[in-house]
């Protein structure tokens, strides 16, 4: 399985546009090789270097129930009939990255699951990884680096 996006390559600078107070706009992912073995697919996106700079690592965006077929989810969008979950920012949906103090990496992590979750709009990371913690098939990442400006 493979996750990678249009707005940035691997490894490589996220624009500034996608950043949490520079539009924070959701980049475009670009999904492929997922098994055909997948009911859904969810999506977590943190960022472990928060760690050094306020003691954990901060939840960004949190999705599932993306439809196991899908090939792109397009910028400042989610699919169709896809749940979003509660971020470290205290909101629902997509944050950007925001980094207090230098540099970090972000990292998109993409898991083919074998089955739908039953999970509410608003659950966190922690309920999804319980969720999903028996039930994934396949995993793979995405890393960008953002800097504050």
């Amino acid at each position: 399985m493979k996750l990678e996006s249009s707005s940035f390559k691997n490894g490589e600078t996220i624009p500034k546009k996608f950043g949490y107070k520079n539009g924070n706009v959701s980049p475009s992912l670009i999904i492929s090789d997922v098994p055909e073995s997948t009911k859904s697919l969810a999506l977590i996106m943190d960022d472990p270097d928060a760690m050094g700079a306020v003691g954990k690592v901060w939840v960004h965006w949190v999705l599932w129930n993306i439809p196991s077929d899908i090939k792109k989810i397009d910028e400042n969008s989610i699919p169709e009939n896809s749940i979003e979950g509660k971020t470290d920012f205290g909101e629902i949906g997509y944050g950007g990255p925001a980094p207090p103090d230098k540099e970090h990496t972000y990292v998109f992590k993409l898991y083919a699951l074998d089955i739908m979750l039953e999970l509410s709009k608003g659950s966190t990371k922690s309920d999804l990884e319980n969720s999903i913690k028996d039930h994934i098939i396949a995993e793979t990442k995405l890393t960008g680096r953002y800097s504050p400006q």
